[in-house]
């Protein structure tokens, strides 16, 4: 599933200024042909043609994530691995991947000790982990923050991550259009939320709110769950008894998304199209039979993590990006929320992850 404690800011896919190719710091967890292993087999990236393509000076990277419970956080694991892998000047340090914060900290006080030359990380908490970014700053170690970001721009050199406003309004402006485009006049607009008491979902569905108002359409029935199957096919099966008729549904969280979908077949409902959320692969693969409710989902791709591995490098070696003017990487950067439907999911697929 897609994670549940992101940061707030808008994206971009990098196509390049990093110096990998398009394909370079996507994941790519399934083709056509058959679902790949769950969390994602990540393509080996290619590398691109520029300065910051070339070997640079020998660099060790350090890396630490959440433990990898989930096909999201399975895939931010594995892309900055295979990135770390197309490198020949970069020794990858990976610590043992954990949901405790107290043991997160410890792991990565460990790489500061052994004086990696940039760290990676991918919180589990951005606020109680910030002392601990700020700690190797001060010792001159560059801190690349994915995602979930520290609470104080001391504690990191770069962060990327992904927009969750983004996504609500990606959401709204794909629902919008296209129940305008059917002439609907008054729609009855479902949600399934994730977690209410996160700040990304607030920012998810104020991003959707704020889209469909440009329609003059505002949301409806609305649940929240818990970023987990089981609780979409709960809160999905209450939502869908208290509304007898939908004419759109948005489910934040394609993880989530498996048992929505359960729910509303197990309800035999038909009469509304649904948008998912995060662009996992078995959502793409729903998307492209389209033989369901499913008709598209909005991206949060975990591609960020070998954007993450190929910025820690540049910073490490003292370059900057080959596309930009400036010589050093940019503070941070956003990614960008894409609109996955039928007419361009073969493009997308590679970049799936498995839920």
């Amino acid at each position: 599933m897609s994670d549940p404690t992101r940061g707030l800011h808008r994206r971009r896919f990098l196509t390049g200024a990093l110096g990998v190719g398009a394909g370079a710091a996507l994941t790519a967890c399934t083709s056509n042909e058959a679902p790949a292993p769950a969390g994602g087999a990540p393509v080996a990236p290619a590398p691109a043609a520029g300065s910051a393509a070339e070997p640079g000076p020998p660099v060790t990277i350090g890396f630490s994530a959440p433990a990898a419970d989930h096909g999201w956080i399975a895939a931010i694991a594995n892309n900055a691995q295979a990135q770390a892998d197309q490198y020949p000047d970069v020794t990858f340090e990976p610590v043992n991947p954990t949901n405790d914060i107290a043991q997160q900290i410890a792991a990565i006080e460990t790489l500061i000790n052994q004086g990696v030359n940039a760290l990676v990380i991918l919180p589990n908490d951005g606020s109680q982990l910030t002392r601990v970014g700020q700690q190797a700053m001060d010792a001159g170690i560059p801190v690349i923050n994915l995602d979930r970001i520290f609470d104080s721009p001391l504690a990191y050199r770069t962060w990327i991550g992904g927009d969750n406003y983004g996504m609500g309004v990606s959401a709204g402006h794909y629902i919008g259009q296209r129940l305008r485009d059917a002439g609907v006049a008054s729609p009855i607009i479902g949600e399934i939320a994730g977690i209410d008491n996160l700040p990304l979902t607030a920012a998810r569905s104020q991003g959707f709110a704020d889209a469909l108002a440009t329609f003059g359409f505002s949301v409806g029935p609305r649940q929240a769950a818990d970023f987990t199957a089981q609780g979409g096919q709960r809160v999905t099966a209450n939502l869908l008894q208290a509304a007898p008729r939908l004419d759109a549904l948005w489910n934040h969280d394609d993880d989530q998304g498996v048992g929505v979908l359960a729910a509303i077949n197990q309800a035999g409902r038909s009469e509304f199209f649904m948008v998912g959320g995060a662009g996992s692969a078995n959502a793409m693969r729903e998307i492209q039979a389209d033989t369901g409710v499913l008709k598209a989902t909005v991206t949060y791709s975990p591609s960020m993590a070998s954007s993450a591995v190929a910025l820690a490098r540049l910073v490490a070696q003292g370059r900057g990006m080959s596309d930009l003017a400036e010589r050093e990487v940019p503070a941070s950067i956003t990614l960008a929320s894409a609109t996955i439907t039928r007419e361009n999911v073969a493009d997308y697929l590679p970049l799936g992850f498995e839920s």
